[in-house]
């Protein structure tokens, strides 16, 4: 099996349409009504609950776009910053996937709200459905233009959210409560507090972006004592609405539950910024002709955020590159559990970057030899210009690749402690599962780049491919026949929950099976009363999200799963102190309603509980409020964490 993607399209290929066709819930056999009985009882004891965020999946979905339509509506960005040089490629014009735009701009996702807390001032907001500004595709990038920010923030988080629903094949609901049954929009705000700072608040719903002025000193195309716009950094904007998607994907990962879970989140998003650098073509190729081919030095591609630190620090450095600070034939750097959450989040970045460059290396060399009639090595001076076309459209079809394994691979962490070994975990079982064979040593290379970095996953033998996939559950579950494609409901598209009743019913029919008492330890959930618990008490278990995946591999096949999310909270006390400790699972489920993995982490783990209490009160301690006895995880903590 061939590793070289198709395109999008792929989502609309006549497989596709009869897999959604049959599943429109036409025609459906009736539930067994002991299956119905059964739900029933389960609820009505309250032996589980049904998270908000199963049916929030129903309450904000994208635009649909009518034959009529566009496909896209083509924006002007900044690719890095308005520091950038324009021969390098600094101004793009970007294809947003088209829908009708409020002035704001305001659409089914997004609601741009320009108010200035600092100066208690609400600005003027854009219509992006002028047919002046549609004939000239938005306004012309400029720092002085107000309505060019809320441009470029809306067109720049709107390619990410694509980027998610390509990977996964659904729309990705957001983690925080909708402010009005038809108000679920992400809340942006571009200028949001005079301040050198942006953050994601799960609170309110809300991406802030601050502004300041350049300190006296400063490097590149800056001025001192200018103003600097965070909203205008291609990198930053990326790196919040990552983690508003993500925190829709898993609803506890904002829990600091161990030193890993906020660096993954850190890393994570500047995975997706760096690996965005690689849509833009111009960007691309400048970079590549600069370092001759060598991805290592094409800093253009691997920094981020690069006006933010020269404006901060006066140092002609990134804030964050992914590259290892020892240099390219060096020892990177090791994981350490205790170190800050950003430098940890550097070592998860740096690995999955190595792993991307050593692809690029396999998958170019032919043409490198091909170039230098067969001896591999460029001669001094510019590459030709053909090799750096053939380079530069191989790193972006790459990128794309490598972006949606780590996306992907969120459908298959546990939904609560996370650890960077599973991450790597859920990266191989994940690509496993759409190609198992991996021609070009994907997997490997990842494996390779974790172990440098002396990033192991517990409970595995080894490092080997064959160990690191998640195993099916270690004990007979049932079939959910009320779980089968051929039962569920959708809006047309498998994509699309059919509606708030139907996905009440999906996570009924888990619920049902997951409280059954000889099911508890493997979903990793318990009662109160069980012995391992000791004195603690446990909440009931929540079904958080049960949603479809489409997922289509590089040679046109689609597969379809469920993912659903179980998690479990007890209460525990421990020297005087009160604090929650989650437990639970991901429960991948195939089209006939067979459950094919379940990743769990037992609420009962007292070895894992000790270590979080540990965490809480020593290196962590940063993360958590405790008082009057009782630890609680910090408010608005990305504010905190990227202060």
């Amino acid at each position: 099996m061939s590793r070289e993607p198709q395109g999008a399209e792929l989502a609309s290929t006549t497989e596709a349409s009869s897999a959604a066709a049959q599943s429109r819930g036409q025609n459906l056999p009736q539930q067994a009504p002991d299956a119905v009985h059964r739900r029933r009882r389960a609820r009505a004891t309250g032996a589980y609950e049904i998270g908000a965020a199963v049916t929030r999946a129903a309450l904000a979905s994208p635009y649909e776009r009518r034959r009529i339509d566009p496909i896209y509506r083509p924006l002007k960005i900044y690719t890095s910053d308005p520091s950038a040089s324009m021969l390098e490629g600094a101004i793009a014009l970007v294809n947003v996937p088209y829908e009708p735009l409020e002035k704001g701009p305001r659409g089914r996702l997004f609601e741009i709200r320009d108010h200035n807390d600092s100066l208690d001032e609400t600005y003027t907001h854009v219509d992006l459905d002028d047919p002046s500004l549609l004939i000239r595709n938005g306004r012309a990038p400029s720092p002085s233009d107000w309505l060019f920010h809320q441009q470029m923030v809306y067109a720049v988080c709107a390619q990410v959210y694509a980027a998610f629903r390509g990977a996964l094949g659904r729309h990705v609901s957001w983690g925080f409560a909708p402010r009005a049954r038809d108000d679920a929009r992400l809340r942006i705000r571009p200028h949001a507090f005079y301040g050198s700072n942006a953050f994601y608040i799960k609170e309110t719903g809300e991406l802030h972006f601050g502004y300041y002025r350049a300190e006296k000193k400063v490097a590149g195309r800056n001025m001192p004592g200018s103003f600097v716009f965070t909203c205008l950094s291609h990198d930053v904007i990326a790196h919040e609405v990552t983690h508003a998607l993500l925190d829709g994907l898993r609803a506890e990962f904002t829990h600091p539950a161990n030193s890993d879970v906020l660096a993954l989140h850190e890393a994570f998003a500047d995975l997706v910024a760096i690996f965005q650098h690689f849509s833009y073509e111009t960007v691309v190729l400048t970079a590549l002709r600069k370092s001759r081919g060598d991805m290592r030095r094409a800093d253009l591609l691997t920094d981020i955020a690069r006006q933010f630190n020269y404006t901060i620090t006066g140092n002609e450095r990134p804030l964050r590159t992914a590259i290892d600070v020892n240099g390219e034939h060096g020892t990177p750097r090791p994981y350490c559990p205790d170190a800050p959450t950003h430098e940890l989040g550097s070592v998860l970045v740096s690995a999955v970057f190595e792993a991307f460059v050593t692809i690029f290396a396999r998958k170019t060399e032919r043409y490198v030899r091909l170039a230098t009639n067969g001896s591999g090595v460029l001669p001094p001076g510019e590459v030709s210009p053909d090799l750096q076309a053939v380079l530069a459209a191989k790193a972006s079809k790459l990128a794309s690749q490598f972006l949606t394994i780590c996306i992907r691979a969120i459908d298959y962490c546990p939904p609560v402690a996370i650890k960077l070994g599973e991450f790597l975990r859920a990266m191989i079982t994940a690509d496993y599962d759409i190609v198992p064979d991996d021609r070009w040593g994907y997997r490997e290379a990842l494996i390779d780049a974790f172990r440098r970095r002396e990033i192991y996953p517990d409970e595995v033998a080894n490092l080997s491919e064959d160990a690191l996939l998640w195993r099916p559950p270690e004990s007979y579950i049932p079939t959910i026949p009320e779980l089968g494609f051929a039962r569920l409901r959708f809006r047309g598209d498998p994509g699309r929950p059919a509606g708030v009743n139907e996905l009440t019913r999906q996570a009924s029919a888990l619920g049902e099976v997951m409280v059954r008492p000889e099911f508890n330890r493997l979903f990793g959930i318990a009662v109160n009363g069980d012995p391992a618990l000791m004195k603690d008490s446990v909440a009931r278990p929540i079904v958080q999200s049960i949603r479809s995946s489409r997922r289509i591999g590089p040679d046109g096949q689609i597969v379809f799963d469920l993912i659903a999310e179980i998690t479990q909270r007890r209460i525990v006390r421990r020297s005087g102190v009160e604090f929650e400790f989650y437990g639970g699972s991901t429960v991948i489920i195939d089209p006939h309603g067979t459950i094919r993995y379940v990743i769990s982490k037992r609420v009962t783990n007292d070895q894992r509980l000790d270590g979080e209490q540990q965490f809480m009160i020593g290196p962590g301690r940063c993360f958590w409020d405790i008082s009057g006895g009782i630890a609680a995880a910090k408010p608005q903590l990305f504010r905190f964490l990227h202060a």
